[in-house]
């Protein structure tokens, strides 16, 4: 799961947790940084016990229900969080990137358009959706998904590389060279890997 989350995502549920007491957030980060899984799970499950709608405790227990591939889990309690929350960006991307990790992209394409209906200017649910079109081998459908997260956020790197790679997939060879050109400006060494360096 964590080579599927974008990058700063733990970051963004540890450090944009409005519901949660300070006493009670350094314990999460202990417990995140020891990699306790289960007593994350198990303390965030006790503090939901109080407080059942509290968006927040459900990030936590998905996150660390994913972190011990409890897919089904995790994906119940980011779904809790995002029918909450509807314009929780967090929630939606957690919940696409746990159907991913499960080996779902389906669900993830459905969860990820759905959420579009509520965050239309979103960069990285553009990309992640793009991500899991590619999953799927739908690679013209993953293409506009890119094409519309570097629309909005023009200096996205991994989405520009991930639109090089799917238009060589596709054979594309004029606009994968565009899109590696703009991997180029932002990343010149991640610019190596689309031809094939180390």
């Amino acid at each position: 799961m964590a080579a599927l989350v974008p990058a700063g995502t733990v970051g963004a549920v540890l450090g944009n947790l409005e519901k949660v007491s300070d006493e009670n957030l350094k314990r999460v980060v202990e417990l995140e940084r020891r990699g306790d899984w289960k007593m994350l799970a198990s303390f965030a499950e006790s503090n939901l016990a109080k407080d059942r709608f509290n968006t927040d405790w459900l990030l936590i227990l998905g996150y660390a229900r994913s972190q011990l591939r409890e897919h089904a889990a995790a994906t119940t309690a980011y779904a809790q969080a995002a029918q909450l929350e509807p314009d929780n960006a967090t929630a939606w991307h957690l919940l696409a990137q746990s159907y991913r990790a499960a080996g779902e992209p389906h669900r993830a394409v459905n969860v990820l358009n759905n959420a579009l209906l509520a965050l239309r200017d979103s960069a990285i649910t553009y990309y992640l959706l793009g991500e899991s079109y590619g999953d799927l081998a739908r690679h013209a459908e993953a293409v506009a998904a890119y094409r519309e997260a570097v629309r909005i956020e023009q200096k996205f790197t991994a989405a520009w590389f991930s639109l090089a790679r799917t238009y060589q997939k596709l054979g594309h060879s004029a606009d994968a060279r565009d899109a590696e050109l703009q991997v180029e400006k932002l990343d010149p060494k991640l610019a190596q890997r689309l031809r094939g360096g180390p």
